[in-house]
């Protein structure tokens, strides 16, 4: 095998692997509609036609694939520099850009039909793309001091170590001098390219994935805020506009004999007095967590007749007004949840301080869901109350039967 074909072959593995890479690039676009995307797959289907076009001269030596490796190189520097830019500053697309192709193509047409000098023609090349291959690492090296990260460490010295090797054209590459090292070292570089692209494209989807669960997260919280107040509001208009006027009904029927009568209104007015307390219970407001949680206890075990336990141990902190709520509307949930779908016939809380968190367990004896839990509405309800606050949650089958509710929730709230 003669040395033009060896330089040849080794032309078209390097092309092959840039055409992969351009691939990977318009996949991304494709998926993501990040424009850098697109420049970068642009850039890099500009490169492999370079090298399609340096393979053609270097098997014909005929001047015209010259000047389209020429303009080719220049393209593909200044694509890839303009896509780096895109991705560090959000650049946009100007009609001034035009220039900068214009002048590629006017000192292409000079160096290649022009002077007519390989040479010359070779180091102006070498030069650009080196210069631009450089820009394009300072760019990633100011992106990196923006925003470190791997991919952006690993992007800025491949360019710059790429950028100085486009200088070893004109040494070692004169008529062909040095393909094999060229395309070996190429390969290299744009293998280094891809892998810290990629590196960026998976750290900039983390930041933007943190961004929007953060921005979730403070919407949860200011939605549950809101629900709240909107409950304490309407238990507020149950309780002295509903609650009064039923009882100077009550009043009214009972100086007037209407016994019987009365007694419906007071069971109403009874009715409306629980669906006040159920909205926003007066001794959360009043008493504090723990007599709320255990009047609810109380009244829950004379409602259903299920035999309730509850402990709490040791004095708990100062809560804030949300994480009250919070406990208090996860046990209030959890014992509907029981009432409605457990089939017990005993439920037990336990509330406790350790280490700087809420801890809170609700168990219950009964037959409790079948294989894995499914969240419903009140489970993703609790679910939500709780990492609103830095918290987590568990539930699952007790190893000693029935069902079990363990929440822990930070007692300071999370900035």
């Amino acid at each position: 095998m003669d040395r033009q074909t060896v330089e040849l072959t080794a032309l078209a593995f390097q092309t092959l692997v840039t055409a992969l890479l351009a691939l990977v690039y318009y996949g991304l676009w494709r998926r993501r509609g990040r424009p850098y995307d697109g420049s970068w797959a642009v850039a890099w289907t500009m490169y492999v036609l370079r090298l399609g076009f340096i393979s053609a001269y270097i098997h014909t030596r005929h001047e015209f694939w010259l000047f389209l490796h020429q303009l080719a190189t220049g393209g593909t520097a200044l694509l890839l520099l303009y896509a780096a830019l895109q991705f560090s500053r959000s650049l946009r697309w100007r009609e001034a850009y035009l220039w900068f192709i214009g002048f590629i193509v006017a000192e292409s047409w000079v160096l290649v039909f022009g002077l007519h000098n390989f040479m010359l023609g070779g180091l102006s090349s070498s030069l650009l793309l080196s210069a631009v291959t450089l820009w394009t690492g300072v760019v990633f090296w100011r992106y990196r001091r923006r925003q470190p990260s791997g991919g952006a460490t690993l992007l800025a010295w491949t360019f710059t170590l790429w950028g100085l090797h486009h200088l070893d054209y004109p040494l070692l590459r004169p008529l062909g001098t040095g393909v094999l090292f060229g395309v070996f070292a190429d390969v290299l570089f744009i293998a280094a390219t891809a892998v810290g692209a990629l590196f960026l494209v998976v750290a900039s989807d983390r930041r933007v994935l943190e961004s929007r669960s953060a921005q979730l997260e403070q919407l949860t919280r200011l939605l549950l805020t809101a629900q709240e107040d909107e409950r304490r509001r309407i238990a507020r208009e149950l309780h002295d506009e509903a609650g009064q006027v039923l009882t100077a009904v009550k009043i009214d029927l009972d100086l007037k004999g209407l016994r019987e009568q009365g007694e419906l209104v007071g069971r109403a007015l009874g009715q409306v007095r629980d669906l006040s307390n159920l909205l926003r219970p007066t001794a959360l407001d009043d008493l504090g967590l723990l007599p709320a949680l255990r009047a609810m206890m109380e009244d829950f075990g004379m409602r259903t007749r299920i035999h309730t336990e509850f402990e709490s141990h040791g004095e708990l902190p100062s809560l804030t007004p949300d994480q009250k709520v919070a406990v208090y509307r996860v046990v209030q949930e959890a014992l509907t949840n029981v009432a409605r779908h457990a089939g017990a016939s005993r439920v037990a809380v336990r509330i406790a301080h350790d280490d700087g968190s809420i801890d809170l367990r609700i168990h219950d004896n009964g037959r409790g869901p079948e294989g894995r839990v499914t969240p419903n509405l009140g489970l993703l309800g609790m679910q939500e109350r709780v990492t609103a606050l830095g918290g987590r949650i568990e539930v699952g089958r007790d190893t000693a039967g029935g069902f079990r509710i363990d929440v822990r929730i930070p007692a300071v709230v999370p900035a």
